[in-house]
């Protein structure tokens, strides 16, 4: 049910003046309420682009900061993957010192407003925290993502701009492949040792997956550009369209143009299609391809400009992961009178955060579980006109610990449809990797590194998805921040 953002607030504001001033135990902690999030009305959010959660009220983000234990082992630091001291910054924002607390979170991450957006705090930092164990449920777990994105909204709001310190000039370069997370994070510290920075990024605008991957109702891409100018204002140059291997290649940073090192983070843009009949029709798309077409180059901005986006009514969505849910969601934004999302196994195995998916079937989205395309059928004119499905039952764990599909013979059904959307994860581009020699990769376009981030050539390193394949922010930026601080001990050894 939804309920309205004043209402939230007046709740907060009540449970808070009965906080104000105690010494709390672990025993008030518990019967704290979680906060709710405000967020904009089904009906409504369908019709535009703007943002669907509306982010916590003061009250909100103190009440829910005042539910942290504060526990010595703190659990929720080692589930970060980029290490922010939770506690600590929690603590602050409980005491309404809203600048501290972001200040905290600044010395790990320089994405705060982004990660407080996106990030999966439910299988991460929220996963082992002690509160949502005591009430056995993680969705009761302090919600640590909601406070922070609190404090970076507030930072941005009232024109503040908190600068990491960087160190003197050690006059060593390092050249950063890309501009999604995991580069940004290795920017950001190898910037703070005093080494000079440039990151190379293929598209006309820096940001990645966080522009061209993510819909705008979800994360605004003001935020990500603000928060990349925090980069910005470090010192670190950011130059666009760029593409390593054609316009340079990898070897000639080091080799020609006096870098010191350099950092691969080009993450996995090449998708994946399910090689199955029909999909050379006219209306199928990858997930990757419909979204850059909306959230990269605004085809939601009809009128305002030129870039196209396929009409239809009608939308089949392949998958079950958070793309799968951006692409179903904005499939109803730019017009579809009906969305389905079509996925294999059960609500239960599905990989897509619990929020997506309440949002995704709040605004009318159909899921049909258990359940797989097996062919797409065209009309005369080579357009999409129905997909044919197969009906799944689940036998056996696999290899990912969910329980395998097991197609049900006889079971086909035609579904009428006018478009497809294939969300079934994205791989590696092979560009770099075959246009530089010496460097390793799996059978996958993976490059290979070691427990340092480091390839098989000495003083490249890499991260992100293009080590991990398709995964999510915040370990993308882990990946960055473990590669940095090699690149740092290398070049501090080599000043040395």
């Amino acid at each position: 049910m939804h309920v309205d953002t004043a209402t939230l607030k007046s709740a907060a504001a009540a449970t808070l003046a009965g906080l104000e001033g105690r010494t709390l135990g672990p025993r008030d902690r518990l019967v704290i309420p979680p906060q709710e999030m405000p967020t904009q009305d089904p009906a409504e959010r369908i019709l535009n682009m703007n943002e669907v959660a509306l982010g916590f009220s003061a009250e909100q983000a103190r009440v829910e900061a005042f539910r942290c234990l504060d526990c010595k082992n703190a659990p929720c630091i080692s589930g970060c993957p980029v290490g922010i001291d939770i506690p600590r910054f929690l603590k602050l924002a409980a005491a309404g010192d809203f600048v501290g607390s972001l200040d905290v979170i600044k010395e790990s991450s320089l994405l705060p407003a982004v990660c407080g957006r996106v990030c999966p705090q439910e299988v991460q930092c929220q996963a082992p925290c002690t509160l949502g164990k005591s009430l056995k449920s993680v969705e009761k777990a302090v919600s640590v993502g909601r406070v922070e994105r609190y404090v970076a909204d507030l930072e941005r709001a009232e024109g503040r701009r908190s600068k990491p310190v960087v160190a003197a000039s050690t006059g060593k370069k390092v050249a950063i492949i890309g501009s999604g997370p995991a580069s940004v994070s290795c920017a950001a510290d190898v910037r703070k040792a005093g080494h000079d920075v440039t990151i190379f990024e293929a598209f006309h605008r820096p940001g990645g997956v966080l522009i061209y991957g993510i819909p705008e109702f979800r994360l605004p891409k003001a935020i990500v550009d603000d928060e990349l100018q925090g980069l910005r204002d470090m010192g670190v140059i950011i130059e666009t369209n760029f593409l390593v291997g054609r316009t340079r290649k990898l070897g000639d940073f080091i080799e020609k143009d006096g870098f010191d090192a350099a950092f691969i983070g080009s993450g996995a843009g090449l998708p994946t299609f399910m090689n199955i009949p029909g999909e050379n029709l006219v209306g199928v798309f990858s997930a990757n391809e419909y979204l850059t077409r909306s959230n990269l180059m605004k085809a939601y901005a009809r009128g305002k400009v030129a870039t196209p986006i396929y009409e239809a009514e009608t939308v089949a969505v392949l998958g079950g992961g958070n793309v799968a849910m951006d692409s179903a969601r904005t499939a109803l934004r730019l017009g579809a009178k009906k969305v389905y999302i079509v996925y294999r196994r059960t609500i239960k195995e599905m990989p897509a955060r619990t929020e997506e998916v309440e949002h995704a079937m709040e605004e009318g989205i159909e899921f049909r579980f258990l359940e797989n395309a097996s062919r797409i059928l065209g009309n005369d004119k080579g357009r999409v006109e129905a997909l044919e499905t197969v009906r799944f039952e689940l036998g056996e764990p696999d290899a990912s610990g969910r329980r395998r599909p097991v197609q049900i013979a006889g079971s086909e059904s035609i579904l009428p449809v006018n478009a497809v959307i294939v969300a079934i994860g994205n791989s590696s581009s092979p560009l770099i990797p075959q246009t530089t020699t010496g460097l390793k990769t799996d059978d996958k376009s993976r490059i290979l590194v070691d427990e340092n981030g480091m390839t098989s050539i000495d003083g490249v390193y890499a991260g992100g998805d293009i080590v991990l394949g398709a995964a999510t922010v915040i370990l993308a930026m882990g990946e960055g921040r473990r590669a940095a601080a090699s690149i740092n001990a290398r070049l501090a050894a080599k000043t040395s």
